[in-house]
């Protein structure tokens, strides 16, 4: 079975699934795996790789609306180098100290494929589901899609540096928490934004309506792909981004914005599950990243 199927196998099994992270007495806790064959193109450097595996975990925090506590991570590799074992921690320990949280350690394995395994923990009162998106509703996104999308194919053409730069994404903490006083639904954009609307409808019950035209594509997109069509599906479908997409009221827009560090997009309106769905009209396919 594929990822998706798995998950909804676990789901079946333990209660607490279906959410970016889990929450035990007020503690938000969630874990990951990244590899080098999957997830770490040729060109990632150590510090890009530990910045965004810490990254990816603490995202999760904040799809929850959580304030990040602390993040630990197991290093496995064919062999320990000195330079690539530090730059890794360091970039970990920078990535947490951007969001207010702190690196504390974790593990070391050999292993024959370089593979990180992160958990990170953080607080909430009162957290954010997937399942509370309500008809009426709007569609928000924090930042700008497709910059994972747009250092891929940069690390593809040999542009190493800018692809690294775009690799290492901040995680939403502050804007999450800003959202959660106000959301009803969010989570985390790492599969795109396509796939996070089928699952937000699926726990929500609902539907979507979508306007292209609104979907915040980051510039570095525009500078790699052929045209607007090609530009928007990257935006949407390629994922990886670790963006928010929240649902939530629109008269709480201004406060939301006021108090969120990053910019926030309207992209569309929460419908109800009969109509599907869409964007501009047409029904929007459930495409996006896949761990394999």
């Amino acid at each position: 079975m594929d990822e998706r199927a798995a998950l909804r196998l676990l789901s079946d099994e333990l209660a607490a699934a279906g959410d970016d992270a889990a929450i035990v007495d007020g503690l938000v806790v969630t874990t990951d795996m990244l590899h080098d064959r999957t997830d770490f193109p040729d060109g990632t450097t150590r510090y890009t790789a530990g910045w965004r595996a810490v990254g990816a975990s603490l995202s999760d925090i904040a799809a929850m609306g959580g304030s990040a506590t602390a993040a630990v991570a197991a290093y496995a590799a064919p062999t320990f180098d000195r330079d690539e074992l530090l730059t890794f921690v360091r970039g970990a320990r920078d990535v947490c100290e951007h969001v207010g949280a702190e690196y504390v350690g974790g593990d070391l394995d050999g292993h024959d494929e370089f593979t990180v395994s992160t958990t990170a923990i953080g607080r909430t009162a009162d957290p954010v589901r997937r399942s509370g998106a309500r008809p009426g509703d709007v569609v928000c996104v924090t930042g700008t899609l497709g910059r994972s999308g747009a250092a891929l194919r940069l690390f593809d053409r040999g542009h190493i540096d800018r692809a690294n730069d775009l690799f290492r994404f901040t995680p939403r903490i502050a804007t999450g928490r800003a959202l959660a006083a106000h959301t009803n639904a969010m989570m985390d954009s790492s599969d795109g934004l396509a796939r996070s609307l089928h699952q937000l409808a699926e726990a929500s019950d609902c539907g979507f309506a979508i306007d292209a035209d609104r979907v915040p594509i980051a510039d570095a997109v525009h500078d790699v792909t052929d045209g607007d069509e090609d530009a928007l599906e990257v935006a949407t479908t390629f994922g990886e981004d670790f963006e928010l997409v929240a649902t939530l009221p629109e008269d709480a827009l201004p406060a939301v914005r006021e108090a969120a560090d990053v910019p926030l997009s309207v992209v569309g309106s929460v419908r109800d599950a009969a109509d599907g769905i869409t964007m501009d009209g047409e029904a929007l396919a459930d495409r996006g990243y896949t761990h394999g």
